[in-house]
C-alpha cells in the first residue's frame, strides 16, 4: 500500500517492485459515467512524485557527433519486467526536487551512459502513455562531442540506487534495425 492507502503498483509490494518506485506510483481503478448511458472502469497508474516541477521526468535523445563518423543516437539496454525482456530505449529519468529539465537530462545522460553533452532543445511536458498513466516528461535533445577526451571511452556512472546499464549507438541514417531479441524502441 502507498501512503494514501491505495494498492501499490499492480498489487506488488516493495520487495517485488523497485524500492525507489514503490512510494512514487500506485495503481487505482477509476469509474466514470460516460454520457449517462453506461459506467466504465479504467485501470490507471499514477505517479505521486511531481512537486512543483513542470513534468515528472526527462527523456533524452542523445546525438553523438564525431569527426569522420556518421551521427548516431545513443540508446540504453534495460531489462523491463512487464515485457519480460530487454529493451533499447532513450536514456530517461525523474527530475529531482529543485532541478531543471536541462540539468536532469545532463545528469541522467551521464549516469546511464557516461557521456557529457550540451542541451540543444527541449519540449514542453508531454504525456508518454496518457491512456494508462498521468506521467509526463520533457523530451530533451542533447548533442555530444565524441571527440572530447571525456567522451572517448565513457562509462556509466549510476547514482544512488541506480542500475548499471549498457548502451549502444545507432546511426541516424539507419531506417530499419533488426535486433537480437530486444523489445520495441522508437526513433522520433
Amino acid at each position: 500500500m502507498d501512503p494514501t492507502g491505495k494498492t501499490s503498483v499492480f498489487g506488488m509490494g516493495p520487495s517485488v517492485l523497485c524500492p525507489a518506485l514503490s512510494s512514487s506510483v500506485f495503481r487505482t481503478n477509476l469509474k466514470r459515467q460516460q454520457r449517462e448511458l453506461y459506467q466504465r472502469t479504467w485501470e490507471t497508474v499514477k505517479r505521486t512524485t511531481r512537486k512543483g516541477q513542470s513534468a515528472d521526468g526527462v527523456t533524452i535523445i542523445p546525438v553523438l557527433q564525431r569527426t569522420l563518423h556518421y551521427e548516431c543516437i545513443v540508446l540504453v539496454k534495460q531489462f523491463r519486467p512487464p515485457l519480460g525482456g530487454y529493451c533499447l530505449e532513450f536514456p530517461a529519468g525523474l527530475i529531482d526536487d529543485n532541478e531543471s529539465p536541462e540539468a536532469a537530462a545532463l545528469r541522467e545522460l551521464e549516469e546511464e551512459t557516461g557521456y557529457k553533452g550540451d542541451v540543444a532543445e527541449w519540449s514542453p511536458a508531454v504525456g508518454m502513455d496518457p491512456g494508462l498513466s498521468n506521467c509526463t516528461t520533457h523530451i530533451v535533445t542533447v548533442t555530444i562531442n565524441g571527440d572530447e577526451a571525456e567522451n572517448v571511452r565513457p562509462k556509466p556512472k549510476p547514482g544512488d540506487g541506480g542500475m548499471s546499464l549498457s548502451f549502444q549507438c545507432l546511426s541516424t541514417s539507419m531506417v530499419w534495425w533488426s535486433g537480437e531479441g530486444y523489445g520495441p524502441f522508437v526513433f522520433f
